[in-house]
Formats: structure tokens, sequence, C-alpha cells
């Protein structure tokens, strides 16, 4: 099941993240096509989502969202 990451970092052009489950193992995805490790703790995978949007926000500043 996909846990959206807070909606202030989330949401950035092109770039939504969400957590995924599988198994024991929690790990970020990415709209772009981008996917975290594998985390045993939540938290950590969240945290991988929300610096994979902050990294993209420079990217993409200034263009309208598509």
């Amino acid at each position: 099941m996909a846990s959206p990451v807070s909606p202030a970092s989330a949401t950035v052009a092109a770039h939504t993240a969400t957590t995924v489950e599988r198994g024991s193992f929690c790990l970020a995805r990415c709209t772009c096509g981008w996917s975290g490790p594998a985390r045993r703790a939540r938290d950590r995978a969240r945290a991988d989502a929300d610096h994979h949007t902050d990294d993209h926000t420079d990217d993409h500043a200034g263009t309208a969202p598509r």
C-alpha cells in the first residue's frame, strides 16, 4: 500500500514520491521512475522520498507543472 509523503515536498513538477511496502521492507518511489533502497524503517523510506523531491525542487524552479 502506498502512502503519500508530506504534501509540501511530495509534488514538485513531475515528482510525486510515495512509499511502497514489500514484505517487511519499505521503499520510496517517485513518478519520475526513481526508487530508493529497501528499508526496514518506514520513516527512513519517507526521508528518502523527501530528500529525492527536495533534490529536484531546484531542477524545476520556475517551470510550470505538466
